[in-house]
Protein backbone atom coordinates (compact mmCIF):
# COMPACT_ATOMS: atom_id res chain seq x y z
CA UNK A 1 0.00 0.00 0.00
CA UNK A 2 2.30 2.95 -1.37
CA UNK A 3 5.41 1.39 0.71
CA UNK A 4 7.88 1.45 -2.47
CA UNK A 5 8.14 4.91 -4.00
CA UNK A 6 10.57 6.29 -6.71
CA UNK A 7 12.14 9.54 -6.84
CA UNK A 8 14.04 10.76 -10.15
CA UNK A 9 14.69 14.15 -10.61
CA UNK A 10 17.15 16.01 -13.11
CA UNK A 11 19.40 18.91 -12.01
CA UNK A 12 17.81 22.25 -12.33
CA UNK A 13 14.20 20.60 -11.96
CA UNK A 14 12.24 23.45 -11.26
CA UNK A 15 8.75 23.71 -9.42
CA UNK A 16 5.90 26.36 -9.56
CA UNK A 17 3.40 26.39 -6.60
CA UNK A 18 1.49 29.44 -5.54
CA UNK A 19 3.02 31.37 -7.98
CA UNK A 20 6.50 30.37 -7.16
CA UNK A 21 8.79 28.76 -8.62
CA UNK A 22 11.93 26.89 -7.00
CA UNK A 23 14.44 24.62 -8.08
CA UNK A 24 13.97 20.98 -6.38
CA UNK A 25 17.22 19.51 -5.44
CA UNK A 26 17.89 16.77 -7.88
CA UNK A 27 17.19 12.92 -7.05
CA UNK A 28 17.98 10.08 -8.22
CA UNK A 29 15.94 7.15 -6.19
CA UNK A 30 14.66 4.66 -8.39
CA UNK A 31 13.04 2.75 -5.83
CA UNK A 32 12.86 3.12 -1.65
CA UNK A 33 11.15 1.24 0.78
CA UNK A 34 9.06 2.83 3.40
CA UNK A 35 10.57 -0.24 5.80
CA UNK A 36 14.55 1.29 5.73
CA UNK A 37 12.25 4.00 7.69
CA UNK A 38 14.93 6.62 5.40
CA UNK A 39 14.54 10.26 4.25
CA UNK A 40 12.16 11.73 1.50
CA UNK A 41 11.85 14.97 0.42
CA UNK A 42 8.31 16.56 0.82
CA UNK A 43 7.27 19.75 0.17
CA UNK A 44 5.64 22.12 3.19
CA UNK A 45 4.59 25.42 3.86
CA UNK A 46 5.75 27.77 6.71
CA UNK A 47 3.38 30.50 8.21
CA UNK A 48 3.96 33.21 6.10
CA UNK A 49 2.86 31.06 3.22
CA UNK A 50 5.96 30.55 1.18
CA UNK A 51 6.91 26.50 0.70
CA UNK A 52 10.23 24.35 0.64
CA UNK A 53 11.54 21.49 -0.15
CA UNK A 54 13.09 19.59 2.76
CA UNK A 55 14.08 15.98 3.72
CA UNK A 56 12.36 14.17 6.13
CA UNK A 57 11.93 10.59 8.10
CA UNK A 58 9.36 8.62 6.56
CA UNK A 59 7.51 7.11 9.19
CA UNK A 60 4.90 9.47 11.16
CA UNK A 61 6.08 9.38 14.65
CA UNK A 62 3.67 10.04 17.53
CA UNK A 63 4.73 12.64 19.96
CA UNK A 64 3.97 9.82 22.78
CA UNK A 65 6.94 8.21 21.51
CA UNK A 66 9.87 9.20 23.68
CA UNK A 67 13.10 7.53 22.33
CA UNK A 68 14.14 5.33 18.91
CA UNK A 69 13.99 2.17 21.53
CA UNK A 70 10.07 2.93 22.12
CA UNK A 71 10.16 3.77 18.18
CA UNK A 72 11.55 0.70 16.85
CA UNK A 73 9.26 -1.36 19.40
CA UNK A 74 6.17 0.20 18.59
CA UNK A 75 6.79 -1.43 14.41
CA UNK A 76 6.59 -4.27 15.82
CA UNK A 77 2.77 -3.58 16.75
CA UNK A 78 1.68 -0.97 13.86
CA UNK A 79 3.24 1.30 11.32
CA UNK A 80 3.12 5.14 10.62
CA UNK A 81 4.28 4.88 6.99
CA UNK A 82 0.65 5.20 5.92
CA UNK A 83 -2.76 7.12 7.12
CA UNK A 84 -6.01 6.22 5.77
CA UNK A 85 -7.53 9.46 4.34
CA UNK A 86 -11.21 8.15 5.90
CA UNK A 87 -9.78 7.88 9.41
CA UNK A 88 -7.58 10.93 9.47
CA UNK A 89 -9.85 12.58 12.17
CA UNK A 90 -11.15 9.63 14.22
CA UNK A 91 -7.22 9.12 14.82
CA UNK A 92 -5.45 10.71 17.76
CA UNK A 93 -2.25 9.84 16.13
CA UNK A 94 -3.09 11.97 12.77
CA UNK A 95 -5.61 14.21 14.05
CA UNK A 96 -3.64 17.22 15.18
CA UNK A 97 -1.11 16.99 11.86
CA UNK A 98 -4.41 16.77 9.67
CA UNK A 99 -5.60 20.10 10.63
CA UNK A 100 -2.89 22.02 10.74
CA UNK A 101 0.65 20.50 9.24
CA UNK A 102 -0.17 18.91 5.95
CA UNK A 103 2.83 18.47 3.27
CA UNK A 104 3.35 17.21 -0.56
CA UNK A 105 5.56 13.89 -0.63
CA UNK A 106 6.85 14.27 -4.11
CA UNK A 107 7.00 10.99 -6.30
CA UNK A 108 7.72 9.73 -10.15
CA UNK A 109 6.25 6.38 -9.53
CA UNK A 110 5.26 4.04 -6.82
CA UNK A 111 5.13 0.14 -7.16
CA UNK A 112 1.95 -2.20 -5.88
CA UNK A 113 1.37 -5.88 -6.31
CA UNK A 114 -1.42 -7.29 -7.66
CA UNK A 115 -2.37 -10.54 -6.02
CA UNK A 116 -4.65 -13.19 -7.85
CA UNK A 117 -5.36 -17.37 -7.14
CA UNK A 118 -2.88 -19.56 -9.73
CA UNK A 119 -4.55 -22.51 -10.79
CA UNK A 120 -1.20 -24.47 -10.38
CA UNK A 121 -0.37 -23.15 -6.57
CA UNK A 122 -2.49 -23.21 -3.57
CA UNK A 123 -0.95 -19.83 -2.94
CA UNK A 124 -1.89 -16.81 -4.13
CA UNK A 125 0.60 -15.32 -6.65
CA UNK A 126 1.69 -11.85 -6.68
CA UNK A 127 2.90 -9.78 -9.51
CA UNK A 128 4.67 -6.34 -8.77
CA UNK A 129 3.81 -2.75 -10.97
CA UNK A 130 5.35 0.25 -11.27
CA UNK A 131 2.77 3.08 -11.52
CA UNK A 132 3.37 7.09 -12.57
CA UNK A 133 2.06 9.67 -14.33
CA UNK A 134 0.64 9.18 -17.71
CA UNK A 135 1.64 12.42 -18.94
CA UNK A 136 5.46 12.82 -20.45
CA UNK A 137 5.91 16.04 -20.04
CA UNK A 138 5.11 16.42 -16.56
CA UNK A 139 6.48 13.16 -14.05
CA UNK A 140 6.17 14.85 -11.23
CA UNK A 141 3.13 13.82 -8.50
CA UNK A 142 2.18 15.15 -5.76
CA UNK A 143 0.98 12.67 -2.60
CA UNK A 144 -1.31 14.49 -0.05
CA UNK A 145 1.14 13.60 3.27
CA UNK A 146 0.68 14.98 7.25
CA UNK A 147 3.85 15.73 8.91
CA UNK A 148 5.34 15.72 12.60
CA UNK A 149 8.04 17.25 14.65
CA UNK A 150 9.47 15.10 16.55
CA UNK A 151 12.83 15.04 19.42
CA UNK A 152 14.23 11.69 20.78
CA UNK A 153 14.27 12.90 24.39
CA UNK A 154 17.46 10.69 25.13
CA UNK A 155 19.77 11.74 22.03
CA UNK A 156 18.29 15.25 21.76
CA UNK A 157 17.71 14.86 17.96
CA UNK A 158 14.66 16.50 16.30
CA UNK A 159 13.39 15.35 13.05
CA UNK A 160 10.09 15.79 10.84
CA UNK A 161 8.96 12.57 10.11
CA UNK A 162 5.68 12.23 7.63
CA UNK A 163 3.28 9.84 6.89
CA UNK A 164 1.45 9.43 3.12
CA UNK A 165 -1.99 9.64 2.70
CA UNK A 166 -4.07 6.77 0.90
CA UNK A 167 -7.71 6.59 -0.40
CA UNK A 168 -10.03 4.21 -2.06
CA UNK A 169 -8.59 2.74 -5.29
CA UNK A 170 -9.45 4.25 -8.90
CA UNK A 171 -10.63 1.65 -11.48
CA UNK A 172 -7.00 1.17 -12.36
CA UNK A 173 -5.32 0.57 -8.97
CA UNK A 174 -8.82 -1.17 -8.23
CA UNK A 175 -7.31 -4.01 -10.71
CA UNK A 176 -4.06 -3.77 -9.24
CA UNK A 177 -3.96 -3.51 -6.23
CA UNK A 178 -6.89 -6.17 -5.97
CA UNK A 179 -6.93 -7.33 -2.07
CA UNK A 180 -6.66 -3.70 -0.37
CA UNK A 181 -7.99 -1.50 -3.21
CA UNK A 182 -5.67 1.60 -2.05
CA UNK A 183 -3.82 3.96 -3.52
CA UNK A 184 -1.93 7.13 -2.29
CA UNK A 185 -4.02 10.50 -2.24
CA UNK A 186 -2.07 11.78 -5.76
CA UNK A 187 -3.82 15.50 -6.24
CA UNK A 188 -3.16 17.44 -9.17
CA UNK A 189 -1.17 20.68 -9.30
CA UNK A 190 -4.13 23.74 -8.07
CA UNK A 191 -5.15 20.85 -5.42
CA UNK A 192 -1.83 19.84 -4.27
CA UNK A 193 -1.16 24.09 -3.83
CA UNK A 194 -4.80 23.77 -1.94
CA UNK A 195 -3.45 21.20 0.19
CA UNK A 196 -0.49 22.90 2.21
CA UNK A 197 -2.28 25.77 2.51
CA UNK A 198 -4.84 26.77 5.64
CA UNK A 199 -8.13 25.09 5.23
CA UNK A 200 -11.31 23.79 7.20
CA UNK A 201 -11.56 20.18 7.97
CA UNK A 202 -14.52 19.49 5.40
CA UNK A 203 -12.47 20.35 3.10
CA UNK A 204 -9.15 18.46 4.32
CA UNK A 205 -10.94 15.74 4.03
CA UNK A 206 -12.40 16.11 0.21
CA UNK A 207 -8.81 16.43 -0.29
CA UNK A 208 -7.77 13.49 1.44
CA UNK A 209 -10.45 11.27 -0.18
CA UNK A 210 -9.17 12.80 -3.67
CA UNK A 211 -9.08 10.05 -6.39
CA UNK A 212 -7.02 10.83 -8.95
CA UNK A 213 -8.65 9.34 -12.75
CA UNK A 214 -7.13 6.12 -14.07
CA UNK A 215 -6.49 7.96 -17.35
CA UNK A 216 -3.71 9.97 -15.35
CA UNK A 217 -1.60 7.36 -14.69
CA UNK A 218 0.23 4.59 -16.35
CA UNK A 219 1.06 1.36 -14.91
CA UNK A 220 2.94 -1.92 -16.40
CA UNK A 221 4.54 -4.85 -14.71
CA UNK A 222 8.53 -5.13 -13.27
CA UNK A 223 10.31 -7.91 -12.42
CA UNK A 224 9.68 -9.92 -8.75
CA UNK A 225 12.52 -8.77 -7.38
CA UNK A 226 12.63 -4.90 -8.57
CA UNK A 227 13.42 -3.85 -4.72
CA UNK A 228 16.48 -6.33 -4.31
CA UNK A 229 18.99 -3.71 -5.82
CA UNK A 230 18.90 -4.51 -9.39
CA UNK A 231 20.20 -2.31 -11.99
CA UNK A 232 17.19 -1.01 -13.30
CA UNK A 233 13.63 -1.73 -10.98
CA UNK A 234 11.80 0.08 -13.46
CA UNK A 235 12.21 -2.10 -16.28
CA UNK A 236 9.01 -3.26 -17.99
CA UNK A 237 9.11 -7.76 -17.21
CA UNK A 238 6.02 -9.11 -18.75
CA UNK A 239 4.74 -12.52 -17.20
CA UNK A 240 3.00 -15.23 -18.43
CA UNK A 241 -0.48 -16.07 -17.96
CA UNK A 242 -1.44 -12.39 -16.51
CA UNK A 243 -4.69 -10.97 -16.18
CA UNK A 244 -4.77 -7.78 -18.31
CA UNK A 245 -5.81 -5.14 -16.61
Amino acid sequence: MCYYNSLKLPAKKTVELKGKTKDLPPANIPVQSGFSYSSWPIIVEDNTGDWHAELAHWEFIPWFIKHLGELEESRKKYTTLNATAEKLFDSKIYQAAAKSRRCLVLSTGFYEWQHYQSKDDKKPVAYPYFISSANSNEPLLYMAGIWQPWTDKLSGEMIHSFAIITTAANELMSSIHNTKKRMPTILPKALAEEWIGPLNEPRIKALANYQLPSDALNAYTVAKNFNRGIEDPQMPFTYDLLPTL
